[in-house]
């Protein structure tokens, strides 16, 4: 390889762990939650709590989360074992998706079909007249990027958010194109992902992690 080829080395990286929130009723209800504010149920408390201990021993440097409280109670237990405070921000909210809110995954299915198939297509799609995912990017995705560029060499940032906003960021910030977003699995709840920052950008470390695999349940399965 020539010198001109060589990808530079010894670059500090810092990280992204963007965390999706514990379990609510309406995931198990499998029905859009989009910007309601739902509670997490006992075992999404449960699940918060373990997975912060996973997440403490990566040795965060700052929280950021979404001001909705199913994200923001996740947020509180990491804040807890760390003493790092959580700097809340509606920029991190799920898609507001207008009328399919509160609806299950079957309702939306008989009443918005040829909506909701679509949106599977990787359409840009208003879903219930609500927010594109491009919009959802545009709000998450600097709001993480500024909070990123705080970070110290090799710093690490956890970010509290929801599953279709998890997406469309990570689709943001490794260059994907919306269509493609789709590819990129949904999460379950309180598993993450991970980007590590390399020469030429954010890259994907890692996908749904932090449990053995579980289904997805929620407004992004």
């Amino acid at each position: 390889m020539s010198t001109t080829d060589e990808v530079p080395t010894g670059r500090p990286g810092r990280r992204v762990i963007l965390w999706r929130h514990g379990q609510t009723s309406w995931n198990v209800e499998r029905r859009f939650q989009g910007t309601t504010d739902v509670a997490l149920t006992e075992a999404g408390l449960a699940q918060a709590r373990r997975a912060a201990r996973l997440l403490a021993g990566l040795k965060p440097d700052a929280i950021i989360a979404s001001d909705l409280q199913r994200a923001s109670r996740t947020a509180a237990e990491l804040a807890a074992l760390t003493a790092l405070e959580v700097t809340h921000d509606e920029a991190l909210r799920e898609t507001y998706a207008g009328t399919w809110q509160g609806l299950t995954h079957e309702e939306i299915i008989e009443r918005y079909g040829e909506e909701y198939a679509a949106w599977k297509r990787g359409e840009p799609v208003r879903r219930g007249g609500g927010e594109l995912e491009t919009e959802v990017a545009d709000r998450a995705a600097p709001v993480v990027l500024r909070h990123a560029e705080k970070l110290p060499d090799n710093g690490t940032l956890v970010v509290v958010s929801h599953g279709g906003t998890i997406r469309t960021t990570i689709g943001r910030l490794i260059g994907l194109e919306p269509r493609s977003w789709e590819s990129l699995g949904g999460l379950s709840n309180c598993c993450w992902s991970v980007l590590g920052e390399g020469a030429r950008g954010w890259r994907l470390l890692e996908h749904n992690a932090g449990t053995l695999p579980e289904p997805v349940l929620g407004d992004d399965d």
